[in-house]
């Protein structure tokens, strides 16, 4: 893949602060040799999971959002390759690819006009063109039998998990989504607000559950259109579980896994959700942190979780401990899949 730029040992170990007595998560994770035949390279490598990044916030601006999520990855993977190695933490099932560079697009797309109409529709085109280098590259993995953990970028990449992880397993797959917001708005060119919807109308998508979407923020026309797609796609608010407490975290986790978990399905976790975390959409009220990782465990513990998408943090958006902090979250949110079925 032309687009993959991957993590050499030369590149890792630079990110690696060793220290004497410890071992570093990084330090035992595989690499691939080359960006080419990743299927090929993977199907006999003896790792579960499979992670790689999309630093891009091109499918943010094509949604009229805040770019800044381009910059989730560099932090996430220096912060994940320094977790310690131990009993809990068996980096040798963890292969790390790299990241697909779409660094050029997003200069092209720093360079247009964003609130005009001709200039928003060559954004969308954009992001069209991402979908299939995130399509690919999943389809490969799941193919392989792994398990992929994608640090997003923007939400718009959720449609290239949905398709690659289909095509892949020759089914639609189901989706749950923890998340303020649907992402389930008109096709009118892809961006990060639509993921789900193309996924949907495409066939690629059969059922999907959005977890605590907050009502400030939900249009009526979205909750007409799931209205009208009860059978297929279900939802909470945010407020009628923590603010009115009218529903039960735990409950709500139990209906939600039984709606999706009759065949394979996609774990996405947008940072809008949790509180006071720099993201496109940043939020003052929002699910904790450690709620955060207690819905991953729990969804992530089925045996039908084909794979963990984290998006939408934009650290450099907030201040230098603000950003550490966010790439410890991502990296406590990609640790605690991998645990979810031990080391």
């Amino acid at each position: 893949m032309k687009k993959l730029n991957i993590l050499t040992q030369t590149a890792k170990n630079k990110l690696i602060n060793k220290r004497s007595g410890e071992s570093k998560f990084g330090q035992h994770i595989q690499l691939i040799s080359d960006a080419f035949n990743i299927y090929e390279q993977l199907k006999d490598l003896d790792v579960q999971y499979v992670i790689f990044g999309i630093p891009e916030s091109i499918g943010v601006i094509g949604n009229n959002g805040k770019p800044g999520t381009e910059s989730a990855w560099e932090y996430a993977l220096t912060t994940l390759l320094n977790t310690q190695k131990n009993k809990f933490n068996d980096g040798s099932k963890v292969a790390v690819l790299g990241h697909l560079d779409f660094s050029e697009e997003q200069a092209y797309i720093d360079t247009l006009n964003h609130n005009k109409l001709s200039d928003l529709k060559k954004v969308r085109a954009t992001v069209a063109n991402i979908d299939k280098e995130v399509s690919q590259l999943v389809h490969d993995i799941v193919k392989a039998g792994k398990k992929p953990i994608i640090i997003g970028g923007g939400h718009n990449n959720a449609y290239g998990n949905i398709k690659g992880t289909s095509l892949a397993l020759n089914t639609s797959i189901n989706a749950i989504n923890f998340d303020a917001h649907t992402d389930f708005r008109a096709e009118e060119g892809r961006h990060s607000g639509n993921g789900f919807s193309y996924a949907f109308t495409e066939g690629f998508l059969d059922k999907y559950f959005i977890y605590g979407i907050h009502e400030n923020y939900t249009s009526d026309n979205i909750l007409t259109k799931m209205s009208k797609l009860k059978k297929q796609v279900q939802y909470n608010t945010f407020e009628t579980i923590q603010i009115r407490q009218e529903l039960k975290f735990k409950k709500e986790c139990k209906r939600a896994l039984e709606f999706i978990s009759k065949k394979p399905f996609g774990i996405e976790i947008d940072c809008d959700a949790i509180e006071q975390i720099p993201s496109s959409a940043m939020t003052p009220s929002g699910f904790s942190v450690n709620k955060t990782r207690q819905f991953l465990h729990y969804f992530g513990s089925h045996n039908n979780a084909a794979y963990l998408h984290i998006c939408e943090a934009a650290p450099k958006l907030g201040s230098k401990k603000t950003a550490n902090q966010t790439a410890k979250l991502i990296s406590y949110l990609i640790t605690d899949f991998i645990r979810c079925h031990g080391n």
